[in-house]
């Protein structure tokens, strides 16, 4: 048996305060648009990738189960990149694990491709700066470079693959919010965020949609910044209907929302109304992440568990970027 070149790392998944929908590219997933985040620590995805002179072809084993077709083709394409990069042709087996729900708007593809590209790289014999990584977790998984800096993250959309690319705004630290994530399904979507995406140019809205999205980041921005809640709650609310509105307006609509999901949506205006410092958002998917200040956080989980139709309440707070936890040559 020959040696093998492994390294394992840990990511976290990203909750986008301004979406990420529509690409100008879709090879390089370059976006339309920017678009800002917030990493989730306590919701993790460990992987590790092993590359073996001995393998016939690439494996790829999530939460413990061989993965095949267009699962395992999305992840042998990225292990291209980093062999292409790192002079290598050793086929890899890649085993990730989530302490989390898989495809269920969780944004489960932007920690596993943040932890993938760390990993990889490592193995491969490759010294990357965040902002390589970055670029190359955006190949696997546009939001995959948000999960790279950590903390509150803004992905610079750029004008080519360069100068595409994520960086910090502010460290975890720098603002003591809790997101709520209100599991209301656990399957996972019918319709993957790569197809979405494509089917963003078919709204009528999309247009629009981008046009605001400037003014929006510049909000969003300064509200983390000066760590101004109603501000934050308003910004992130709009931009996350404005999200769904492009989805349902697309050609074949998508319709990820289940009845729960305007349930909590509902709930949560009504608690702000009544002066609670909570607002919500939905990424790609039905679930719903319910984003408020610490003090709230044990107010707001229970009324949330207390609703109909939730399934379970997942508990997050700002995190860090992806890191390396295991490494042998």
């Amino acid at each position: 048996m020959t040696a093998t070149l492994h390294a394992t790392a840990l990511a976290h998944p990203n909750i986008a305060f301004i979406k990420y929908w529509g690409n100008r590219d879709d090879q390089l997933r370059l976006p339309l648009t920017g678009s800002l985040s917030m990493t989730l620590d306590g919701l993790d995805t460990f992987t590790r990738v092993n590359f073996n002179p001995d393998l016939t072809t690439d494996r790829f084993i999530l939460n413990g189960m061989e993965q095949s077709g267009a699962t395992l083709n999305r992840v042998a394409l990225f292990l291209d990149y980093v062999r292409k990069l790192a002079g290598l042709t050793h086929f890899a087996q890649v085993e990730s694990n989530n302490n989390y729900p898989s495809g269920a708007g969780i944004a489960s593809s932007a920690a596993a491709f943040a932890a993938l590209a760390l990993a990889a790289s490592k193995a491969a014999g490759l010294d990357l700066s965040e902002r390589e990584l970055s670029r190359l977790a955006r190949l696997g998984s546009g939001s995959a470079c948000r999960s790279v800096p950590g903390g509150f993250a803004e992905w610079l959309p750029g004008s080519r693959d360069a100068d595409s690319y994520a960086i910090q705004i502010a460290p975890p630290e720098h603002w003591d919010l809790v997101d709520l994530i209100v599991v209301v399904d656990r399957s996972e979507k019918a319709v993957g965020s790569s197809a979405g995406h494509k089917l963003a140019e078919t709204s009528p809205l999309q247009a629009l949609r981008i046009a605001g999205v400037p003014e929006r980041l510049e909000q969003c921005r300064t509200a983390i910044l000066t760590r101004d809640f109603e501000h934050l709650a308003q910004v992130v609310e709009l931009d996350s209907e404005w999200m769904h509105a492009v989805m349902r307006t697309s050609n074949p609509p998508l319709y990820y929302w289940k009845p729960a999901t305007e349930v909590v949506l509902w709930n949560v205006r009504a608690w702000r109304a009544q002066g609670h410092a909570v607002c919500a958002t939905v990424d790609a998917g039905p679930n719903v992440h319910v984003i408020a200040l610490a003090e709230e956080a044990t107010w707001a989980e229970a009324q949330l568990r207390a609703l109909p139709g939730v399934l379970a309440v997942l508990t997050a707070k700002p995190g860090g970027g992806a890191r390396i936890i295991d490494f042998s040559l």
